[in-house]
């Protein structure tokens, strides 16, 4: 089997549809791209799990006409590495935006404070600096009053992972708000475990802040597309 289509999975606070861009070009340049609806983004289901994404990610890429590249961008990043996990066979490639899978056994993305059951986005402070500085004022606007409160079952679940042959599963970490450079020495220095014990690695650099699929839509499809 060949890599036949792209999975498309958004980070905190995201639905489907911050996707739409990057699929219209990727599907100009001859690539499948499938946005993942993520239970709880989007959908209303406040009381959705992690175990209820990872779910969602494996439905796409089972009912894929072949292998599947799957790219995670920002917490999503875990997400898609379980489905490497999940899935070594189906997943050709995973595609890190911005971000770096968990270990097994530790929280998914338990960053800030849960309020009535969920973690809403909050504000533009813990991004001051290059996460956001291609963002103007307009655009931050917009993003907050889009952005999706996540269920504390998704934001405290536990990941789990199982299959020593994700480590076999070539990584491609693109790096928007910082370097090749610095991502390599995080991981050299053991700071990303899982990255620390994957046998192909690339990195890729673009110009932007944390959220390049709206910043640089054109320059982040190229890049999966070659990818």
């Amino acid at each position: 089997m060949t890599a036949e289509q792209i999975v498309l999975v958004g980070g905190l606070w995201l639905d489907g549809s911050v996707w739409t861009s990057i699929a219209c070009e990727l599907e100009e340049r001859g690539r499948l791209a499938v946005p993942v609806a993520l239970p709880g983004q989007g959908d209303g289901n406040m009381a959705a799990t992690l175990a209820d994404q990872l779910t969602a990610v494996l439905a796409a890429v089972d009912a894929g006409p072949g292998r599947s590249v799957v790219v995670g961008h920002s917490a999503a990043c875990t997400l898609a590495w379980m489905a490497a996990d999940a899935r070594p066979g189906r997943v050709a490639k995973v595609v890190l935006i911005g971000g770096f899978p968990s270990g097994d056994g530790q929280p998914y993305a338990d960053f800030f404070e849960i309020s009535d059951g969920v973690m809403p986005f909050p504000g533009w402070r813990p991004f001051n600096g290059a996460d956001a500085a291609d963002l103007d004022e307009q655009a931050r606007q917009a993003f907050a009053a889009a952005a999706i409160p996540v269920p504390e079952g998704v934001a405290r679940g536990v990941v789990r992972l199982t299959d020593e042959r994700r480590f076999d599963v070539p990584v491609v970490v693109v790096c928007p708000e910082f370097t090749p450079a610095e991502a390599q020495e995080w991981i050299a220095a053991g700071d990303v475990p899982e990255l620390g014990r994957a046998k192909h690695i690339g990195l890729v650099d673009i110009d932007s802040g944390h959220w390049p699929m709206m910043t640089r839509p054109t320059e982040l499809a190229r890049i999966l597309a070659a990818v």
